[in-house]
């Protein structure tokens, strides 16, 4: 059967979860002790190239990652099907672009954790593949919540750059860091620059010190789009995009959300999407995916979670 007028024939999110597995599958695998990972995305549009589902394909190709790295290192891991009715104010004046209120969200968070405590299971790794500050704020008060109401060992993996901007401390005991960001003096900024024409697309370019901001549909998550979900790429308009050129001071305006952010970006992106290529997307990902893996096993090792009592 073929997909309807506009829709591209995409990626299966349920792919190498629970969600394909037999009830006695998980059940062997939470009594062998294997950790779970759920992602936590939203749908938004992402720009006039890539699809409203990008926060959410693109975790759970971390998430694949993640997985292998951990197995490799001798740990077993499911991967839960994705949340993705997330906390998304910054392009709430787009269509295709939807939020939910936290509180929903870390009820609903809540709610599922009692579920994988009542299956056996004992560790549960979060991750966001959302940026706005609001939304990983709620993904860690979901997890302190599930945490208080259940025996759950409960923790929301971050590097400490996206903890520092949106104001989690990085001394919180439900936060999962790097091991290399525990051991940094201070948390990078978090925001990656670009100086157009002088990007590893071009090489030969002068080094120039970077200004532009890329931090949404640009080179970055395009770069991984083309890696691990290509066929929901529109490459022959991505290619075609200009630069936004976009710095610090625009970047704040269009974190305030909303009409903002459609003002600072008409088109929906901010960054430079024409210089994202494959072979960065991977070479990201499976970073990504070795540093998630790297605070997962760091909180193995870690002394249990005291849980705290939240109403």
């Amino acid at each position: 059967m073929s997909a309807p007028e506009g829709v591209r024939e995409g990626f299966d999110i349920f792919a190498g979860t629970i969600a394909e597995m037999t009830w006695q599958e998980v059940d062997h695998a939470a009594k062998d002790g294997a950790v779970l990972l759920w992602a936590f995305g939203v749908i938004e549009q992402h720009g006039p190239h890539l699809p409203t589902g990008t926060d959410v394909y693109l975790p759970q190709a971390r998430l694949r990652g993640v997985r292998k790295v951990l197995a490799d290192r001798g740990v077993r891991a499911l991967i839960v099907p994705p949340y993705y009715w997330g906390v998304n104010q910054t392009s709430g004046s787009f269509p295709a672009s939807y939020h939910v209120r936290p509180e929903i969200t870390k009820e609903l968070m809540s709610d599922v954790f009692r579920n994988f405590e009542k299956d056996g299971f004992r560790h549960v790794f979060c991750f966001s593949g959302h940026g706005e500050a609001a939304h990983n704020r709620t993904i860690h008060e979901g997890v302190r919540l599930g945490a208080s109401r259940t025996s759950l060992q409960i923790s929301f993996v971050a590097d400490a750059a996206l903890a520092s901007r949106v104001g989690i401390s990085l001394s919180d005991p439900h936060l999962a860091l790097p091991p290399d960001d525990v051991a940094a003096d201070a948390p990078a900024s978090g925001v990656r620059f670009f100086q157009a024409g002088a990007t590893p697309a071009s090489p030969g370019a002068p080094e120039r010190a970077p200004r532009y901001v890329d931090v949404h549909a640009g080179r970055g998550e395009s770069s991984q789009m083309l890696a691990s979900c290509t066929g929901l790429v529109r490459d022959d308009l991505r290619r075609r995009l200009p630069s936004t050129d976009l710095g610090t001071e625009e970047l704040a305006v269009w974190r305030r959300g909303l009409d903002d952010a459609r003002r600072t970006t008409p088109l929906g992106y901010l960054g430079d999407p024409a210089s994202a290529n494959a072979d960065e997307g991977r070479a990201s990902l499976e970073r990504l995916a070795r540093r998630a893996a790297d605070a997962v096993i760091a909180r193995l090792a870690a002394p249990d979670v005291t849980t705290e009592s939240i109403p």
